[in-house]
């Protein structure tokens, strides 16, 4: 097998399990590549003629049969170049990376594609997950075209347009009176009464892997030499660990040379348990109390392995930053002026460069790629769309009452 399973933390190696969870050391297992025969099949000639999906790096991805692949075309989104550069930073380039352009609205698509696709190989069809929203659409769309039950449990402010996508999608929606967390831990209660499959961050191996192919694109789409600088809105931060591992990769493949990207967080004011790491001596505690960010991606008091999402950050050179509300607010307006339609979480990255620019970590000559993660239009209020009011959940409730959301 040309994959297996590697625990960041103690180095264990392990044959791959779509189940396996943790090492026994505690720390998250990562997929694993035999890159030394990857690197016999693997080229940027053979790359030149491939689909324009994420699917084109299917030899970086942990699927043995193409025919278990779950794709609606996501990946090989556009990355653009601000035209506001030379106002920012005089001698660089400012590149945005627009993942709304994915099927779902957001970059989610890429890794339920590749983990609905590990899902699918080894027989699964019945699937659920905790989420702030875009996730939880994003399962509901690749579970709908893959023919599986699809379970979402999402924290009861979530944005109305995204609660109504995942109802049309087909899944079986529920609001928790609570956050993301709350909601991880009814669906880790109902993995064994419920038979379902839980696609939560980290809680399978696919999410991440998907999620690296937004590095390998950027490798590729800048003709194989790296930014200097990754400013990606972070949650529960699988997308941090996947481009860092898709960078690893990539230089020991060859494909790259020189230094590595230095990769930055950007988290909202209200919860920012990455950039209190940071600032602490990397010593990540989640944020237990006082969360009052906007309900967006970003909102992840205790990201299911925060430690590692620090680690990245340090190992690279970086750092996490946070921004207020209104920060976010200017930063839509600037990105929409430049024709992007920016999600809050889009936005609090541009946000963040300004921060940095301010702070001297951003050189005037760095080249830096923002992450445009989702589309602005999935942010309407409730009001804006015509939901009524729904019931509402504190604790577990059985989904196999027809106690599901209703419209």
């Amino acid at each position: 097998m040309r994959f297996l399973l590697a625990c960041r933390s103690c180095g264990k190696q392990m044959p791959f399990a779509i189940k396996a969870g943790s090492c026994k050391c505690g720390g998250t297992l990562l997929v694993a590549y035999d890159l030394e025969r990857i690197r016999r099949t693997l080229t940027k000639e053979k790359l030149k003629n491939l689909p324009a999906t994420m699917w084109r790096y299917n030899e970086l991805l942990p699927i043995e049969n193409e025919e278990s692949i779950i794709s609606l075309g996501e990946g090989w989104t556009p990355l653009v170049p601000l035209n506001m550069t030379k106002e920012i930073l005089p001698g660089g380039k400012i590149w945005v990376k627009r993942e709304e352009q994915n099927p779902t609205g957001s970059f989610k698509s890429r890794g339920f594609s590749a983990a609905l696709s590990i899902a699918n190989e080894y027989g699964i069809r019945k699937v659920a997950v905790n989420s702030n929203g875009n996730a939880a659409s994003a399962l509901a769309a690749y579970a709908g075209y893959a023919g599986m039950e699809a379970y979402v449990f999402l924290p009861l402010d979530c944005p109305g347009l995204i609660v109504k996508e995942c109802m049309d999608y087909g899944a079986r929606t529920f609001l928790v009176d609570g956050l993301i967390h709350d909601a991880g831990r009814i669906v880790k209660e109902g993995e064994q009464e419920q038979g379902w499959y839980n696609v939560g961050t980290l809680k399978e191996p696919g999410r991440v892997e998907g999620k690296k192919t937004m590095g390998l694109e950027i490798a590729e789409q800048l003709q194989w030499k790296l930014p200097d600088v990754i400013i990606y809105p972070t949650g529960g931060g699988s997308g941090i660990i996947g481009m860092w591992n898709a960078f690893l990769q990539l230089k020991e493949l060859g494909f790259v040379e020189g230094d590595l990207p230095r990769m930055v967080s950007v988290q909202e004011q209200g919860c920012q348990p990455l950039v209190d790491a940071v600032r602490n001596n990397a010593q990540f505690k989640p944020q237990c109390h006082h969360v009052y960010s906007s309900p967006t991606g970003m909102r992840v008091p205790d990201p299911p392995d925060g430690q590692l999402v620090v680690s990245v950050l340090l190992e690279s050179g970086g750092t996490a930053v946070s921004v207020t509300g209104t920060e976010i607010q200017q930063a839509q307006k600037i990105l929409g002026k430049q024709g992007i339609s920016s999600s809050p979480e889009g936005a609090a990255a541009l946000a963040g460069l300004f921060r940095l620019i301010e702070r001297n970590f951003i050189r005037s000559t760095d080249e830096v790629v923002l992450f445009n993660t989702s589309h602005s239009l999935k942010y309407l209020p409730w009001d804006c769309i015509g939901l009524p009011i729904v019931k509402t959940y504190r604790h577990w409730v059985s989904v196999s009452s027809p106690s599901e959301l209703s419209v």
